[in-house]
């Protein structure tokens, strides 16, 4: 028995990020772009859910980060593949970062962190985002 958490996104990178990079990797220069991309594409794992952040990746998925939103001090996004998908960029209380590569529907999933950092912190949902 634990804790309920209503799930709002959970799945992988963007498909958009991993047929760009197949498609580059036609020429030598970027072959590893396409080696990073197929590994995102089957280890990586994103759950944004009302209570946390959970990312799992790393060599055979055997890495897990979870955040919760208490934690976060800022957040950004940087739109990639001409908008379709984008990268979300999460700043700690302890000046770290993690990054979230390939996100599919970055636009809603930066509001819905913003808004569950807004409401955990008290700050306003300026303060949290960058521009």
């Amino acid at each position: 028995m634990g804790i309920k958490e209503n799930t709002f996104y959970e799945g992988g990178p963007h498909i958009g990020d991993l047929i760009i990079n197949i498609l580059l990797g036609f020429t030598v220069i970027c072959l590893p772009l396409t080696i990073g991309a197929v590994v995102r594409a089957i280890w990586l794992r994103y759950k944004i859910t009302d209570r946390r952040i959970s990312v799992t990746g790393g060599w055979m998925g055997r890495d897990r980060t979870d955040i919760i939103y208490s934690e976060i001090v800022k957040i950004a996004k940087m739109p990639r593949g001409i908008g379709l998908w984008g990268d979300l960029v999460v700043t700690l209380k302890d000046k770290s970062r993690l990054e979230m590569r390939s996100m599919p529907n970055f636009r809603e999933l930066h509001d819905y962190i913003a808004e569950r950092v807004a409401d955990k912190t008290g700050r306003t949902i300026e303060a949290i985002t960058t521009k």
